[in-house]
Formats: structure tokens, sequence, C-alpha cells
């Protein structure tokens, strides 16, 4: 058996769908404010890490999926709080569902190594 981490990382799927405002600007715009707004937020905020996955294609319900993972709960706390005071949050994307999930965090409280399943060449 593998040595279980004592730190859980909390992960948290945000489920958003762009507004017609985030449609309507440039692409260039789209981005110099994710440039100047958003990215200094999360470089504030080292500890929380946040992927971004697009799936517009896949629902009508949410056109993107962001995920955030951290040890510190309240760092993504914060970071949340800074975001809902920019123009992403309600604005430029609806913010459709934030599911919190601790992966396998039921080998953590039964003491065992996670089920995980890897391809091999």
């Amino acid at each position: 058996m593998t040595t279980i981490s004592e730190e859980l990382k909390h992960t948290f799927f945000m489920l958003v769908k762009t507004t017609a405002t985030w449609l309507q600007i440039s692409p260039k715009e789209r981005f110099e404010f994710l440039e100047k707004m958003i990215l200094p937020i999360l470089k504030t905020h080292p500890s929380v890490q946040m992927r971004f996955f697009d799936s517009e294609a896949f629902s009508g319900r949410f056109t993107d999926v962001l995920m955030w993972e951290t040890v510190e709960i309240q760092e993504y706390q914060f970071l949340v709080e800074k975001l809902r005071e920019t123009l992403f949050w309600g604005t430029y994307f609806e913010i459709v569902e934030i599911v919190p999930a601790i992966e396998n965090a039921y080998a953590s409280y039964y003491k065992v190594d996670p089920i995980s399943v890897s391809q091999s060449s």
C-alpha cells in the first residue's frame, strides 16, 4: 500500500455559460480582459490551480468547465470572492453550478490505495 497524503485536495468544478456580452466583444478584447483582470487574481492565489475545458459542443446548459484544485480551501474561497467583483462573474459568464469534490476521499477515509486504471504501452 502506498502512503496516503494527509492533505486532501479539494476540487471544484465550476460550470459556466458565456453570455451574449462576452460573445459580442472581440477575441482580442476577451484575451486582454483575461490577461489584465483575471490572470492577476490567479497569480495572487498560487496554491489554487485552474484548468479550463470547453464544453459548448456537448452541452446546452453550460459552455465551459473550470476545474479548481487546492489543499487550501480558504484560498479558493478568496479567489472566488475576487472573481465576483469583476465582469467575469455574471456579466461575461453566468455561473451555472459549482460542484465540490475530493478526489479519492474514500481511500483516505478507509486508509486504502485509490482505485486507478492506467494504460500500459
